[in-house]
């Protein structure tokens, strides 16, 4: 069974970071690409970046490049999301979810497995 595990959010000041994690298991990950998403209230669920487990290839929106980094540990099956410089638009509810075809495209019609979410508040 496929799970998806997000943690790291929580209430942060603008300028400040966070780190998310999703630990991934049930698959093999090196065969997969992992996303992360987000929702504000009353938005649409947006892509925020990408890895493909079989190169750790990556991308970005453009909202958050070169504040956001996207990285794996393919041994512990984890992702992280590292969020600096964060913003008040940055506040949403975190998914992370994975494409069993690896492609690591940032629109949410490509992935097949969701986890429940974690949530990033920024204040200003």
């Amino acid at each position: 069974e496929v799970q998806l595990v997000e943690s790291g959010g929580g209430l942060v000041q603008a300028g400040g970071s966070l780190r998310l994690s999703c630990a991934a298991s049930g698959f093999t990950f090196d065969d997969y690409a992992i996303g992360w998403f987000r929702q504000a209230p009353g938005k649409e669920r947006e892509g925020v970046s990408s890895i493909k487990g079989s190169d750790g290839s990556t991308d970005y929106a453009d909202s958050v490049k070169g504040r956001f980094t996207i990285s794996s540990d393919n041994a512990k099956n984890t992702v992280y999301l590292q969020m600096n410089s964060l913003k008040p638009e940055d506040t949403a509810v975190y998914y992370c979810a994975a494409d069993s075809f690896g492609l690591g495209h940032l629109w949410t019609e490509s992935y097949d497995y969701w986890g429940q979410g974690t949530q990033v508040t920024v204040s200003s």
